[in-house]
């Protein structure tokens, strides 16, 4: 593609677009859905597009990782065969995504995030009290894990809650808790999609870079809100991003529905 003209006004917008989507982002996930519009503005192709967001997206992942690690919310050597399985899922979902239409997954991830928003919303489980594991960490890692990643890496929208309910159905976390080992397996997909995407020359580093540091920002900032406010923050944001993200998914995919709504032109 040809070089895109990076002016101040462009690089100012890019890096405010990527610390509001890193703070989304700590906090339920879905920063792609602030991210991803911005980046297909500046005229680069979709595939640029997710894997230049998966650059910025790896610099929100890694700043709130690290300051849940530091606090005492992961245990890396604990979750390291889930982070393996991850990794593994994650590239998998990445090789497969260069050669092959999301447009069925598109269709049916909208269905999943409503139904994820509706448990988030009414099930009285979420809280940030620990309960007992349905499976095991290793069966966990292999399917929830490997499973995720490979969907992250193949397409992405609304992975961090469906890693979210996972560890809250799954393995009885508390919300707090399981937003802190959500973002480690979201840095983990996002470094092995990025290595792959990265290998096969799609990356804008440009704007990769000017939106990671402000998603180095706004992921500490979200970080932050996320051990001071706990379930009566995280709670009430996964329901309304993942109700976007499914808005987003179904209107892209079925542009006739904005007619009903009365935008038509």
């Amino acid at each position: 593609m040809p070089e895109l003209q990076l002016s101040l006004d462009i690089l100012t917008l890019l890096f405010i677009t990527g610390m509001v989507a890193g703070m989304v982002d700590a906090i339920a996930g879905g920063g792609g859905l602030i991210a991803l519009p911005v980046l297909l503005a500046t005229g680069m192709p979709p595939i640029q597009a997710l894997a230049t967001n998966k650059l910025q997206g790896s610099f929100g992942t890694f700043s709130s990782s690290l300051y849940f690690i530091r606090n005492g919310l992961v245990s890396l050597k604990e979750i390291r065969f889930m982070i393996a399985c991850t990794f593994v899922g994650s590239a998998s979902g990445t090789l497969l995504v260069q050669n092959i239409s999301t447009d069925s997954l598109a269709r049916v991830i909208p269905l999943l995030l409503i139904g994820i928003a509706l448990y988030f919303l009414l099930s009285p489980r979420i809280s940030d009290e620990q309960r007992p594991a349905r499976i095991s960490t290793q069966l966990f890692s292999l399917i929830v894990g490997f499973g995720i990643g490979f969907y992250d890496g193949f397409f992405g929208p609304g992975a961090g809650s469906f890693f979210a309910i996972g560890f809250v159905g799954l393995l009885g976390f508390g919300l707090t808790q399981a937003t802190a080992h959500t973002k480690i397996l979201n840095l983990t997909s996002n470094i092995a999609s990025l290595g792959f995407f990265a290998l096969s020359g799609y990356v804008i580093w440009s704007i990769g870079l000017t939106m990671g540091i402000g998603q180095l920002v706004g992921a500490r900032i979200g970080a932050r809100l996320v051990l001071r406010r706990g379930v009566t923050l995280i709670r009430p944001m996964i329901v309304i991003i993942s109700i976007l993200i499914s808005l987003k998914l179904l209107l892209s995919n079925h542009p006739e529905l904005l007619g009903w709504l009365g935008f038509s032109g």
